[in-house]
């Protein structure tokens, strides 16, 4: 039986070189006298060196037992010494990087995307539907360990109650996951797209309940009554037929004499510039408004803009809590449009910013017809009384 060297005997040992001590093991001397303990074997006709760790802290004993263990779990289980220490250590990131939280996951996912929203709006929608029902359910569970019954745990309270509330929230949990699961967070399996999670349920189109046109002369009248800035929103709004948070986050930037621009970002439907022509009225809104802020409706807060519901809760006030601010800003537009003048029906949806359904008519429509357009929010500002009230 071959004899190795024992601990005073390496201690002797200077020359750079590898020296055997038994089971495949060496202790390796650099030319820089570095002293570190490898184990050689040999697969598929290849030699493998893989380190067993430094003398200086390894001892003999303790190398000549792990290069026992490697041998032996090569002669009966046919392990690779090298693809197991890859494997383990490949085991140990995962372990740690799925140990991430799915809140964790969610404020990345949120991070990754927010920058593609258009505004701030879905950036919040998105923070309050999770805080609100999600988070305190799976805030702290690892993403890796989120499964049906933890989904079902958000779903089912608010199933019946507010679905489209619970449809939303799935549709989120799931992107979350498939986030996390494109990055080896979790198992690539979704639980949050499992059939029947939710149920079935007849979809309704609700529509923003709007005033009837021939009653917005009369209701401007009492509107300019008003003396917050939320009754000059509203005004503004309903001479330009624009969306309710279109309108609120108007800047001062944005408008170049009787023209507002609604950049890209904050369009809701199209994600395209949309040039608004102003009436006079509009423009005689303008001028007697404070410059006081960046924004045309400034909130309470320095720097904020007015409260996404402050037109609403206008409404209330004054006792028109039948109606919706963007139906009376929209919907009301249309219907006087389409019922009391002769505006061509494109002209009317591009007035209202209305994506064009029709492909090929869309490929051929490159203009905004912005004049005509001006002719009819002039006509409509008459309408409303706001050119000679």
């Amino acid at each position: 039986m071959r004899k190795y060297p024992g601990v005073k005997e390496l201690a002797k040992l200077s020359r750079p070189g590898r020296y055997a001590v038994g089971h495949g093991a060496f202790l390796q001397i650099s030319q820089w006298n570095t002293r570190a303990w490898i184990f050689r074997y040999v697969r598929n006709g290849k030699a493998h060196h893989l380190g067993l760790g430094s003398a200086e802290y390894v001892t003999l004993a303790e190398a000549r037992q792990k290069a026992y263990e490697m041998r032996r779990a090569m002669v009966l289980n046919g392990i690779d010494p090298l693809e197991a220490k890859r494997a383990a250590k490949h085991e140990r990131a995962l372990a740690t990087v799925r140990s991430k939280t799915f809140r964790q996951c969610a404020l990345d996912y949120i991070t990754a995307h927010e920058d593609g929203w258009r505004g701030d709006r879905s950036r919040r929608q998105w923070f309050d539907s999770l805080t609100k029902h999600v988070f305190p359910k799976i805030s702290e569970m690892a993403v890796a360990d989120i499964d049906v019954a933890a989904v079902l745990s958000v779903l089912d309270p608010i199933a019946k109650t507010i679905p489209e509330t619970a449809a939303r929230v799935r549709n989120r949990i799931a992107l979350i996951l498939d986030w996390a699961a494109a990055r080896d967070l979790r198992p690539h399996e979704n639980p949050a797209k499992r059939p029947n999670l939710l149920p079935k349920r007849k979809r309704r189109v609700r529509h923003f309940a709007a005033m009837p046109y021939a009653q917005v002369p009369a209701f401007i009248v009492e509107l300019r009554r008003r003396r917050e800035i939320a009754a000059r929103a509203l005004e503004f709004a309903i001479l330009t037929a624009s969306r309710p948070n279109e309108a609120l986050g108007a800047r001062w930037c944005e408008i170049e004499g009787d023209v507002w621009t609604v950049p890209p970002e904050r369009m809701q439907k199209s994600g395209k510039a949309h040039r608004v022509p102003l009436s006079a009225r509009a423009v005689e809104l303008l001028a007697n408004l404070p410059r006081e802020s960046e924004f045309v409706f400034p909130g309470s807060r320095v720097g904020s803009k007015l409260h996404d519901m402050a037109m609403n809760v206008l409404l209330r006030r004054m006792g028109h809590a039948d109606v919706t601010a963007h139906g009376t800003a929209r919907s009301s537009f249309r219907d006087w449009a389409a019922e009391t003048t002769g505006y061509p029906n494109h002209v009317v949806e591009m007035a209202l910013a209305h994506a064009i359904g029709n492909g090929v008519e869309a490929a051929y429509r490159r203009g905004d017809l912005y004049l005509k357009r001006r002719e009819l929010m002039e006509v409509w500002a008459q309408f409303c009384g706001g050119a000679n009230a």
